[in-house]
């Protein structure tokens, strides 16, 4: 700190003038020196440099303060401090966003999308979500999904091609610089409860399989042992019990985190080094469960799953959002817009759900974080590239479930019921079949039903022409400031099976990537 004094003299000047119309009278006698006065207080001022990541200037800046020295020790103390301000540093991450830094895992296979030439499968990925660091400012935590993959259909029937089969899902620690560049800190590869590390495989059936078969970049189907081939008895397809298609992520104050998944859904607690640590999911049977989920979660779409997760500022209570409307009962509810929100108490497992309507139906809720117990930022987005259609969706919502019902509470009438795999029912429809009726809203409500409030805080096309298909992660910095990142699904896309590159633009030249935006003036505390 830089302390500058300057002295305040004070100077007595009198003057005395005596005119006349007559002579001058006689010169009178001196009068006696009068004490000296008291010396004035000094004013002093300190100037201080703000770091990165401070609490009044996030970008760091300039403090300056100013007052008088009451106690004359040319030091400025808080007490004596009449007049502050702050010159604050310009967002250095541009408008473009600043991309987070990947490595090249391979650059063999053949780009589908442009015949002759070869794409690059990026280790990076980091985009499925993120969250901030409990104590550093300038850092956060970015998490992958399962691995490179693509839609597929084979001798097994739908699934998906794993490129990189033992890809093991992580978490990325990174740090912001001051040039607005973005540094990787560190991996944490995410572990079964043994230390051995997970895959992206799916899981099987009743331990939340979602039916897809996994092939390799050939199409051959991914068995037990890759040198013979599949038999049901002899060579099943290989399956992952604690495989993870991870989108969820939430970073605890004690240093061990949650991650929820797309398969179960499940939300696996992992200790520092990516161990897992407890467990929670909608099958009952599941003996590595802490709590159970309603049963009803189990019947989420396919890759739709448990999209974004978050926990209350007193990191009691896991909140979790479903991405699009489940397939309960069945896939024919998919054009839908009826959402749910799950919350689980960590201290008491006691659960509770809510609804949420989306803006347009089989939108993507892909991100959630909690500004309070019950108030929250939701990322609601279609699929859509504005370079390619400048109809693509791209919100953030703020929403508050203080006053939407619980759905855990509701009790039961003449028409409405619980049912152990369904969950509530009106007049024995699933509350996803009653939203796809014309006046399914309506009903709902009428029922006593009420959903969560929402207000719009950014479009972020409309304000930053937002490129990305896929904005899943979100980063709380203070109550106006919050970072969003996108999946680049690790700069792969596939067309009917066959690999590619991933573009932004529909002439093929910008390769997307994984890229941190920082929006300021976002009103999160009112």
């Amino acid at each position: 700190m830089k302390h500058i004094k300057l002295t305040l003299t004070l100077t007595l000047i009198s003057t005395l003038g005596l005119t006349a119309c007559g002579d001058q009278g006689v010169k009178g006698v001196k009068g006696e020196q009068g004490t000296q006065g008291s010396s004035g207080l000094n004013s002093l001022i300190a100037h201080e440099t703000l770091t990165l990541g401070n609490n009044e200037c996030f970008f760091g800046g300039l403090k300056i303060t100013s007052g008088l020295d009451t106690n004359s020790d040319n030091v400025l103390a808080a007490t004596e401090v009449t007049s502050t301000s702050t010159n604050c540093n310009i967002n250095p991450v541009s408008a473009s966003g600043s991309p987070l830094p990947y490595t090249v895992m391979r650059s063999d296979i053949e780009n589908g999308a442009k015949p002759g030439s070869f794409m690059e499968l990026r280790n990076g990925g980091y985009g499925s979500d993120m969250s901030a660091h409990p104590t550093d400012p300038t850092r956060f935590y970015a998490l992958t999904d399962r691995g490179p993959n693509a839609k597929y259909t084979g001798e097994q029937g739908k699934g998906k091609k794993f490129v990189v089969p033992n890809y093991t899902p992580r978490i990325g620690l990174f740090e912001l610089q001051n040039n607005g560049d973005v540094k990787k800190i560190k991996d944490i590869l995410l572990k079964r409860p043994d230390g051995t590390p997970i895959t992206g495989l799916p899981n099987p059936v009743g331990l939340g399989g979602t039916g897809e078969t996994p092939y390799d970049e050939n199409g051959n189907v991914i068995v037990e042992n890759m040198n013979l081939p599949f038999n049901e008895t002899t060579n099943p397809i290989k399956f992952d019990n604690y495989g993870l298609d991870s989108e969820g992520l939430v970073a605890l104050s004690d240093g061990t985190f949650w991650v929820s998944d797309e398969y179960g859904p499940h939300i696996v607690h992992f200790n520092a080094e990516g161990v897992e640590i407890g467990r929670i999911n909608p099958f009952a049977s599941d003996t590595r469960n802490t709590f159970t989920l309603p049963a009803e979660f189990a019947n989420r779409r396919a890759n739709r799953g448990m999209e974004g997760l978050t926990i209350t500022p007193d990191e009691t209570t896991l909140v979790g959002i479903m991405q699009s409307t489940m397939y309960n009962p069945s896939k024919k509810v998919k054009v839908n817009d009826i959402i749910r929100i799950v919350t689980v108490n960590l201290t008491n497992g006691v659960i509770s759900q809510y609804l949420y309507k989306q803006e347009k139906k089989q939108n993507a809720q892909s991100g959630i974080v909690a500004l309070s117990n019950t108030e929250f930022v939701v990322i609601e987005r279609d699929g859509h590239f504005y370079n390619q259609d400048t109809s693509a969706m791209k919100l953030l919502y703020k929403i508050d479930i203080s006053n939407a019902t619980d759905l855990e509470t509701i009790i039961a009438t003449d028409n409405i019921t619980q049912d152990d795999a369904l969950g509530l029912l009106i007049d024995g429809k699933t509350l996803e079949e009653i939203a796809l009726q014309t006046d399914g809203w309506a009903i709902i409500a009428n029922s006593g039903i009420e959903i969560t409030n929402k207000t719009l805080l950014v479009d972020l096309v409309a304000e930053t022409g937002y490129p990305h298909d896929k904005l899943e992660g979100m980063w709380l910095i203070n109550d106006s400031t919050i970072g969003v990142l996108n999946d680049d699904d690790f700069a792969t896309w596939s067309s009917g099976g066959v690999l590619e590159q991933k573009y932004l633009d529909a002439g093929q030249t910008v390769i997307d990537g994984a890229r941190l935006y920082i929006i300021e003036g976002v009103d999160l505390a009112h």
